[in-house]
């Protein structure tokens, strides 16, 4: 693993050091993992939409993603 420094304001650090069962460093893992997610799922929704503006047939991605689902069934 690497490790990173996150810069907190003194009342939340007095805060986290009362609170000493809680795994910040679990706690900040899964933040940036999260924040990770919702980043990709923005840039392809993004590129969903550039790929649909170019579309000459009047393409749609929510469509597409029906199609695919309904064939799986």
């Amino acid at each position: 693993m690497s490790n990173i420094t996150i810069t907190v304001d003194k009342a939340l650090k007095r805060t986290m050091k009362e609170l000493k069962d809680v795994n910040w460093s679990e706690v900040a893992r899964g933040a940036f993992e999260e924040k990770i997610k919702m980043e990709k799922r923005k840039k392809a929704a993004q590129a969903i939409k550039k790929i649909g503006k170019k579309s000459k047939t009047g393409w749609s991605g929510s469509e597409e993603i029906r199609k695919w689902r309904d064939k799986t069934k």
